[in-house]
């Protein structure tokens, strides 16, 4: 909870917008006024006048962007705290708000907790970015072939440690009662483990099995000889 209720002011070309939000905004107790804006002029107007701890501003805005008008804000009231709110997922956008002077960054898909949750930590001098702005940020520093490789990895069968360990005593021609005895488990048990490590991996032999497990370096060609 904030020590002292937050003043907002939403900036949006939307009316629409600017209603629901402050709809929702004005049920929280940490809020303590909610006013609209639907373009630069009217914000810097408003601003004369009133005060205001945290701008939710659109990006997409008449005559002026959203990146414009946060720099205008910054510039006459430094002191005054912007979440950019928009659509825009492009990193080209993010990185220009942030630049401008925002302190954080919301899409409008996001849900309202986060939208909460970003208004009070920004208000209390922190930096905010959604979940998914942090995806689209996370993407764009990674290589065409980090992502392909990360594709590859998500593909691969997930064992369980357990079925590791089955894995391994079955690359050494240990039979059901020998692994169950190795791993103190029931050969009931050692069979469902088989059958789950076939279905993940699908493959239908044990030969097969052993090549898959090689390639994927679960097992090595060494340990599988031991």
């Amino acid at each position: 909870m904030v020590t002292k209720k937050i003043r907002v002011l939403i900036v949006d070309d939307h009316q629409l917008m600017i209603e629901g939000l402050k709809s929702l905004l004005e049920d929280e107790e940490d809020v303590a006024s909610v006013a609209g804006a639907n373009s630069l002029e009217q914000t810097l107007d408003f601003l004369k006048n009133n005060p205001v701890d945290v701008i939710f501003m659109d990006v997409n805005m008449p005559n002026v962007s959203g990146i414009e008008a946060t720099k205008k804000v910054k510039e006459h009231y430094p002191n005054v705290k912007i979440i950019a709110l928009t659509m825009h997922d492009d990193i080209s956008i993010i990185t220009k708000m942030i630049r401008a002077g925002a302190s954080g960054y919301v899409l409008k898909r996001t849900n309202m907790d986060e939208v909460i949750e970003a208004l009070k930590i920004v208000y209390q001098n922190g930096k905010y970015l959604s979940i998914n702005t942090q995806n689209i940020i996370m993407d764009n520093l990674m290589s065409p072939e980090d992502i392909m490789e990360q594709k590859e990895e998500n593909k691969k069968p997930v064992l369980s440690s357990r079925e590791l360990e089955v894995l391994k005593l079955i690359a050494k021609e240990y039979s059901n009662e020998q692994i169950g005895e190795k791993l103190f488990i029931s050969e009931r048990t050692v069979e469902a483990h088989r059958r789950n490590i076939f279905m993940k991996t699908k493959t239908k032999s044990l030969v097969g099995l052993m090549k898959y497990a090689i390639k994927e370096n679960l097992i090595s060609i060494n340990q599988e000889t031991k």
